[in-house]
């Protein structure tokens, strides 16, 4: 299939006709990326009926434009904006998000990442390292003598989401359900949701909330050295966090802590092993496994596409913006601008270009980025080191997730 018979383009228009549930865009997207940087980096995605940006100095500049925010209805009514009412079988789902550090502005916004912040800066989290080695060891010992692993299930799934539950204060054998409350609740943000995905994550939410209320009134009871006690008795400016406030910000952080970060050991695995490059070489001391993972960030990132409320009147690209509308940037494609990085398309762990756009930028950069690139920067040396001879055993498919971007499996042997 070719790309032009992925989407159909209007360059002189900048209008863009493509279905993003179709597996020949979402399984590899990067090449129709470099298709619209050639002819129309900015557009009009009919489909989505709003604009998107792929240039990486827009994007770049619209994260960092207090212009444009994450939510509106602060400054708004819905009837103002005519904005449908809220949907009564999402009213979980809704409550949950309504104090989300995803979806809230300043000052709420300024207050809550305060109080978290502390938790994921990297002086704190490289405290984690022996910890994140011994688990991804641990694992490996499972399946070391087979030959052969499903590394989504095995390796993948179970890192990231055992360091973020032990952080905030969560069992980790609490693991395999956070997992399926998460990836109900995720659905929300993919392309082409149901009504049945709706009310799964609902479902989700509302026991996910339950759960972490029950975890609350422990640690009330019994405080402990963790995210979620530091939380609950930590004020700012006089202020504590209520109980809607706590249950949004552990949920986020959990989903937000883990979800990408599966993801991103898989698609860097398969990343690595299509390269050809010699996995010694690209872990053989800290800064060449630094350049290695920001390289897998930059041309596989897991999270592909951030939205923003235009606050006020603004003009971005020579398109006019007024109060109520919505656009969207495309990380991932910002990260393959041709203006910025030299062969885009090709891995090249030596890159010394501009920083991948992969966790945002402004005040909404992922509070979780120094977690996440300590978990890669730990795991995968472990992994190559541990399997020497690893391959892929059969073809990976790309899950059918966009705007996120993952493997549904990832069959590897040695």
């Amino acid at each position: 299939m070719t790309i032009s018979s992925v989407f159909s383009l209007d360059p002189a228009a900048r209008r863009l006709s493509l279905d993003g549930r179709n597996p020949a865009f979402y399984t590899n997207p990067n090449t129709v990326y470099a298709a619209l940087h050639a002819e129309c980096p900015t557009f009009y995605w009919e489909e989505q009926r709003q604009w998107y940006f792929t240039g990486y100095d827009h994007v770049n500049g619209l994260l960092r434009d207090r212009r444009f925010g994450r939510q509106i209805l602060h400054i708004a009514s819905r009837e103002e904006l005519g904005m449908p009412a809220p949907l009564p079988h999402l009213k979980h789902f809704d409550l949950a998000e309504q104090h989300s550090l995803l979806e809230i502005e300043p000052p709420e916004h300024t207050r809550l990442r305060t109080l978290v912040n502390r938790a994921f800066v990297s002086r704190h989290v490289e405290k984690m390292k022996p910890e994140l080695a011994e688990l991804a060891n641990r694992l490996i010992d499972r399946f070391e003598k087979e030959g052969e692993v499903e590394l989504l299930a095995a390796f993948a799934d179970i890192i990231p989401v055992t360091m973020i539950a032990r952080m905030i204060g969560i069992p980790d054998e609490m693991g395999p359900q956070l997992l399926k409350w998460s990836h109900a609740y995720v659905r929300m943000y993919m392309f082409g949701r149901t009504r049945a995905d709706e009310e799964a994550a609902d479902q989700a939410a509302k026991e996910f909330a339950d759960y972490v209320k029950s975890v609350i009134r422990e640690r009330r009871a019994d405080p402990r050295d963790d995210l979620l006690t530091h939380m609950i008795t930590t004020e700012h400016k006089g202020q504590y966090l209520t109980e809607d406030e706590l249950v949004s910000t552990t949920i986020v952080l959990l989903n937000a802590g883990h979800e990408a970060t599966v993801h991103q050991i898989g698609n860097s695995v398969r990343v690595i092993l299509e390269s050809g490059y010699a996995p010694a070489d690209l872990f053989k001391d800290e800064a060449t496994t630094e350049r290695t993972v920001e390289e897998s960030l930059r041309i596989c990132a897991p999270v592909h596409i951030f939205q923003r409320w235009c606050l006020e009147p603004a003009e971005i690209d020579g398109i006019s913006f007024q109060r109520g509308d919505k656009v969207a940037m495309i990380l991932a494609a910002a990260n393959l601008d041709p203006t910025k990085f030299s062969d885009p398309l090709a891995f090249k762990p030596d890159r010394n270009e501009a920083p991948n756009l992969s966790f945002g930028a402004g005040i909404h950069f992922c509070i979780g980025a120094p977690l996440a690139r300590l978990e890669l920067n730990v795991v995968l040396p472990i992994l190559f080191q541990r399997l020497p001879g690893l391959k892929l055993k059969t073809p990976p498919q790309v899950k059918d997730v966009y705007h996120f971007h993952g493997l549904d499996k990832l069959e590897l042997s040695w």
